[in-house]
């Protein structure tokens, strides 16, 4: 059997692979295939384990007929036509869960990087005009500070349980409200999105990209904020509008953007889509941007891979995988593939 890894992965993920199939994966210095690449090498591909580069559709997947399995190795399935996949037979599975620590301590991170100004800071040293301490680049601490989360997932509540200790206050909007226990141990309390967009430091959406959700944090949004409120994205760069930012920033409306996902890698969006990274924000001394780094913890990616390797092993053995998202079911006349 025939397993295509369409980018790097630790020496260990290829050798875990090896112990049931061919693995066929790029070298450190090839770290993502680009898409003719992939098409190329995965027609004979049993499985697939893709990463937040790829976009698996129609097109992929009528090149691949004797693909069983589509292993990703992100959270969200947003980059793959699921809809396709069940129609075809074909399991996909994604890593729900060992993306969460790093991702909550990277939120962290990037809450404390907008609020004591620390990239404007850093700039500034590296400028060569740091003459000694000068009462430059006031910002903002987390004690004291209200902090909103929208979407109490397991990252939800990851970031909630790490602010703890800074002496935030902690709200939440949610469908689902948190079990009594836990959200006095995380001293969090549930709102309405207006109450919380109206009344927090720093707003956080933590929500998966879907129809519901593209472009939640809009223009509109923006103007329900507190004047000065800092507005933090780790989940989808389409989540919120990038060019109603960079006006909320240019009118001194919002107090600084930090993303770590952008708009133009949701290439699955329908409609024309971005291309780049706004200029505004690039140019914006009030902005922390950062190149998707929230599972960019190399013991973490390693065992990220291997969870995506027993993925592949379990589909291609005819079991059930963890991290399935859709069941295979093959609709009559999706036209049949060897096995």
């Amino acid at each position: 059997m025939l397993v295509v890894v369409t980018h790097w992965v630790h020496p260990d993920v290829t050798a875990r692979l090896a112990e049931f199939c061919h693995p066929v994966a790029p070298s450190r210095g090839r770290e993502v295939w680009p898409r003719t690449e992939v098409l190329a090498r995965a027609r004979d591909a049993d499985g697939l384990v893709v990463c937040m580069a790829d976009r698996v559709d129609a097109e992929l997947l009528a090149a691949c007929p004797r693909l069983r399995v589509v292993s990703g190795v992100f959270k969200g399935a947003d980059l793959v036509d699921l809809a396709e996949c069940v129609r075809r037979g074909v399991w996909v599975t994604v890593l729900p869960d060992l993306l969460t620590v790093p991702t909550a301590e990277l939120v962290v991170g990037l809450v404390l990087a907008l609020r004591r100004r620390l990239v404007e800071g850093d700039a500034w040293v590296r400028s060569g005009r740091h003459a000694g301490w000068r009462p430059r680049f006031y910002g903002s601490g987390l004690a004291g500070a209200c902090v909103g989360i929208i979407g109490m997932g397991r990252i939800g509540r990851a970031v909630a349980a790490r602010l703890l200790g800074f002496g935030a206050s902690l709200v939440y909007t949610d469908p689902v409200a948190l079990p009594e226990p836990e959200a006095y141990r995380l001293g969090a309390r549930r709102v309405l999105l207006s109450e919380l967009l109206a009344g927090s430091d720093v707003v956080v959406p933590l929500v998966p990209l879907t129809a519901g959700t593209r472009r939640m944090i809009d223009a509109a949004a923006l103007g329900r904020m507190r004047r000065g409120a800092c507005l933090v994205n780790v989940a989808r760069g389409s989540v919120v509008d990038e060019g109603a930012v960079v006006e909320a920033l240019r009118e001194d409306r919002l107090g600084g953007y930090a993303a770590d996902v952008f708009a133009f890698e949701d290439t699955a969006a329908p409609g024309a889509a971005p291309v780049e990274v706004p200029p505004g924000l690039l140019a914006h001394p009030r902005t922390v941007l950062t190149p998707h780094l929230g599972s960019a913890v190399e013991d973490v990616r390693r065992e990220m891979g291997l969870a995506a390797a027993e993925q592949v092993r379990a589909a291609l053995d005819g079991r059930h995988p963890e991290g399935a998202v859709t069941p295979p079911r093959r609709v009559e006349g999706a036209g049949e593939a060897p096995r």
